[in-house]
């Protein structure tokens, strides 16, 4: 029997996807991945081949909307499959989600699953009532054609399903399943200790990891920091991230203005995350939409209270007042009041961090997640 996962980002294969694709071959399944420009990613590639899977490469554009582009994307896949001859396909992310699902079908794959992980910018504001742009209506008939070829479609929080139901983007009879996120290792993001002051007492840290588009809270956040410093230059501010090739990416020169007046401290794009976490004591993601912050999860893992907003995908992580605190998406004031907190309280640090541990424990732990999905895919 075989497998077929469809990506748009090799890496994001092993970081996010790498401990459900083990349990299946597990399961004595033949692993094949499909992803553009797999030579970029040599080492993510040398390692899911001494894995034991295929790797496939197919000609796509991330972020670009170019029809002929897109065809070409469409073809290079049903070409693949159909030498392939997968017995089950899982696509996510919105290109191989669309035309991947479409190729599965085309070649007659008996059991496709679409997995929406995440909105971004083609389902900008279109829950608030304001009017769907030309190119958001494109994408969202694409979807709506896509998912009708799909067996059954898993989302990462209840709001991303209740907006595709309301774009009527999915039939009726078409199974949905809800999951929790894509989990988190809990043994290898374990707790580690805060990092302390001048009187050995946890330090207040704040920590943001995120690709820096606008859209993740990356302004606020930088806002909020030049606020907080005014009053407690104590405070510490880390950021962790890279410029996206993506319309939302912020200018390389307010990034420049941020770490030239010392208002954080910037890691660049890391690898490993947990050097980071472990030097914060609270992570903080102002994010407008996810479908489950990954960030969130790993933070939560290693016993860190979190901030963030009280949007789709975000809010499911935080118990207000348990684990973290939720703010108003786009709200610098409500971002500045939440820290505030930990400064007049700091014992909420090590109370709200101990907390998020037992969540992740109990809710997010990845071979739990992991476990409910192939059961739906009918893999066990």
């Amino acid at each position: 029997m075989k497998f077929l996962m469809i990506s748009s980002f090799l890496p994001s294969v092993l970081n996010f996807r790498g401990k459900l694709l083990e349990a299946i071959h597990q399961q004595g399944y033949e692993i094949h991945i499909i992803a553009p420009e797999v030579a970029l990613f040599k080492a993510e590639q040398q390692k899911l081949e001494g894995l034991g899977y295929y790797i496939h490469e197919v000609p796509m554009q991330r972020t670009g909307t170019n029809p002929i582009a897109d065809l070409k994307t469409l073809w290079a896949m049903y070409n693949i499959i159909k030498k392939i001859k997968p017995d089950y396909v899982l696509s996510y992310t919105i290109k191989p989600v669309i035309y991947g699902t479409l190729a599965a079908w085309l070649a007659k794959v008996p059991y496709r699953f679409a997995l929406i992980t995440g909105l971004g910018y083609a389902f900008q504001n279109v829950e608030h009532g304001s009017k769907r742009s030309f190119f958001q209506k494109i994408v969202h008939g694409l979807y709506q054609q896509a998912l009708s070829h799909s067996n059954k479609v898993f989302f990462q929080n209840p709001d991303d399903l209740k907006l595709f139901q309301d774009l009527k983007l999915l039939q009726l009879n078409l199974p949905t399943v809800v999951v929790n996120g894509s989990g988190v290792n809990v043994t290898d993001f374990n707790v580690l200790p805060f990092p302390v002051n001048a009187q050995n007492n946890p330090k207040l840290s704040f920590l943001l990891i995120a690709r820096l588009l606008g859209d993740k809270g990356v302004r606020e956040y930088a806002e909020a920091a030049k606020l907080i410093k005014q009053q407690h230059s104590e405070v510490e501010f880390n950021l962790v991230g890279w410029i996206d090739e993506n319309p939302a990416a912020i200018q390389q020169s307010e990034l420049d203005t941020w770490v030239t007046d010392a208002r954080l401290k910037y890691w660049g794009k890391l690898s490993d995350v947990r050097p980071a976490i472990a030097e914060s004591s609270v992570y903080v993601l102002p994010s407008y939409r996810e479908g489950t912050p990954r960030t969130v999860l790993e933070a939560m893992a290693m016993g860190r209270a979190i901030i963030t907003t009280d949007a789709p995908g975000c809010r499911e992580t935080v118990i207000q007042g348990e684990n973290g605190f939720l703010v108003e998406v786009k709200s610098v004031t409500s971002l500045v009041d939440a820290m505030q907190e930990f400064i007049n309280k700091p014992e909420l640090i090590e109370q709200m961090g101990q907390r998020s541990r037992e969540i992740a424990l109990n809710k997010y732990d990845v071979h739990q997640v992991n476990r409910h999905m192939m059961q739906e895919m009918g893999l066990i």
